[in-house]
């Protein structure tokens, strides 16, 4: 294993809750198991020295915390109209499966003006339409506009947040020195996004009842779910035809 993966004693990790749960041979890349559970809420996974070990505990997963796991907790939405001044912006993305028809969905409150985006794919992936949500949001408002966005996906937030699409961009696109950074074309508008306006990225736990993300993932779904679906372009330009790993 490289020196990117989280220990290399561990050979194997199993997802007993994610897009596609199994067992797999790599953390991190083209499906990877890190692939498998980024942005998914309550994820369930392991690592292991056998496949043996794996295969046992995928039998019977126990839900602990998990060597690989990063605990979270989830602050407080903040209600429209709780901070004067400042624009409300909630965001949703997913696919009915992953690659698959996807959408996303935004909802944008500004005072007591209202707007809601959402638009459906034939074929794209979960993060690409987490962050569709945010470009298309984003792109509705004036420059130089103040505004906090809420998203349940750690990917966007923690994208954003901890500095890694900006490293990404500098490392030209490079995630690590022999892995591409994914999404770097919506990765590259949201960056330019938020040099033109004030924008503070909020992590939000997903499907905890609060109504604006929930009417975001009724949207994203009804989006995904419709007949006027557009083309991911650019996700079918650079699609990687490498199938996941299973035993």
């Amino acid at each position: 294993m490289g020196k990117h993966c989280m220990g290399k004693q561990k050979k194997y990790y199993a997802v007993a809750r994610g897009f596609k749960p199994g067992i797999y041979a790599a953390w991190f890349g083209p499906g990877g198991a890190e692939e498998q559970i980024r942005g998914y809420a309550g994820a369930l996974y392991k690592g292991f020295a056998s496949i043996s070990e794996a295969r046992q505990w995928l039998q019977n997963p126990a839900y602990k915390k998990s060597p690989l796991r990063t605990e979270h907790k989830s602050p407080t939405l903040l209600a429209p109209g709780s901070l004067p001044g400042k624009i409300m912006i909630y965001t949703d993305g997913g696919c009915r499966r992953n690659p698959g028809p996807g959408g996303f969905g935004a909802v944008i409150i500004d005072g007591e003006n209202r707007t809601e985006l959402a638009q459906g794919y034939v074929l794209t992936t979960n993060n690409r339409m987490e962050l569709m949500a945010c470009i298309a949001a984003l792109e509705a408002l004036e420059t130089s506009a103040d505004a906090i966005l809420h998203s349940d996906s750690r990917y966007v937030v923690n994208g954003i947040n901890q500095g890694w699409a900006r490293k990404w961009r500098l490392n030209n696109w490079m995630r690590t020195k022999r892995e591409a950074a994914e999404n770097c074309d919506l990765w590259a508008r949201l960056l330019d996004l938020c040099a033109l306006q004030r924008v503070e990225f909020v992590w939000v736990r997903g499907h905890a009842g609060h109504p604006e993300n929930e009417h975001c993932d009724m949207l994203a779904t009804k989006a995904a779910e419709g007949a006027d679906l557009k083309e991911d372009t650019a996700y079918l330009q650079n699609r990687t035809k490498m199938p996941y790993t299973f035993f």
